[in-house]
């Protein structure tokens, strides 16, 4: 049964004239006549009585348009009571971040979208390795970098920059003129990265790439920064860490007029044709606090 002939067929009724129902539906006429009448054929009655100036119910046509009438208020019910609970996420949304990004701009936004939808219940795993969204039951994944070639769909949600840093102690001892100088000094590398050891610095149309030495080697961001900030020497960091180091005092950009490479920072799914309202309202979420914190 084509439903959408239950609609053409009330219409008739309610209007009591082919033309004034195609008008009220945004067809032809032709249509609304075509349709009713392949109702009558499938229901095997006839349910209307026209002549050259008004359409009439038989008998059989009124009960049936009251059951149609029934049948048209339960459908659009339904689809009311969809939108309504496709509103509000619900369920589980399920996040996988590095532990930087993550632990820095992710956890505020988790705490607040938990706060704003309370039927969602939030699992947020923290690691700088990739998983793979699909074996690992993932809704939305945070990528913070520059993405290989991938069947995910991904949006760039915010970009990063990154800044060579050390303690402002470390800092007193030696001096740098530019790039080249801050190779033999000892260095913090971050084994989570694909290139911990060589940086490619710019300046105007100058370019120099330094591979540095590491005396440390530890394979989480987040870990790197705590060693830089006690002392260890220099590292290469982002932005979205460094923030209250480098207001406070504590950390001291080097060479602030060489720029390092910018990434971006990415929200990635699985391929869906469609994004459930637990995953659009929290990526919603993360691209206004971003925009936030400029």
């Amino acid at each position: 049964m084509n439903l959408n002939r239950l609609a053409y067929f009330a219409a008739v009724v309610d209007a009591g004239s082919f033309t004034r129902a195609a008008e009220r539906l945004g067809i032809t006429k032709a249509v609304v006549s075509q349709q009713v009448a392949r109702l009558e054929r499938d229901v095997e009655t006839t349910l209307l009585i026209r002549t050259t100036r008004r359409v009439h119910p038989t008998e059989a046509g009124r009960t049936f348009h009251a059951r149609c009438l029934q049948v048209l208020q339960q459908a659009e019910d339904a689809f009311d009571e969809l939108a309504q609970a496709a509103a509000e996420p619900t369920g589980t949304l399920r996040i996988a971040a590095p532990n930087d990004y993550g632990t820095s701009a992710v956890v505020p936004v988790v705490t607040a979208f938990s706060a704003r939808y309370p039927a969602c219940r939030v699992e947020l795993t923290l690691g700088d390795e990739t998983i793979d969204l699909a074996s690992g039951g993932m809704d939305v994944a945070i990528r913070v970098g520059w993405l290989a070639d991938s069947s995910l769909q991904a949006r760039r949600v915010g970009t990063f920059r990154q800044f060579m840093v050390c303690g402002a102690e470390f800092a007193g001892r030696f001096t740098a003129g530019e790039p080249q100088d801050l190779a033999g000094l000892p260095f913090v590398a971050n084994m989570a990265l694909r290139e911990p050891l060589l940086w490619q610095f710019s300046h105007g149309d100058a370019e120099q790439t330094v591979r540095m030495q590491a005396t440390i080697a530890i394979d989480a961001t987040p870990a790197v920064l705590a060693a830089v900030r006690a002392g260890a020497g220099l590292s290469v960091l982002p932005d979205f860490l460094l923030r209250d180091e480098l207001a406070a005092g504590r950390l001291v950009q080097i060479l602030p007029e060489w720029q390092l490479p910018s990434g971006g920072i990415y929200t990635v799914y699985p391929a869906a044709r469609f994004r459930p309202p637990k995953v659009t309202r929290f990526v919603e979420m993360l691209v206004a606090a971003g925009q936030r914190m400029g």
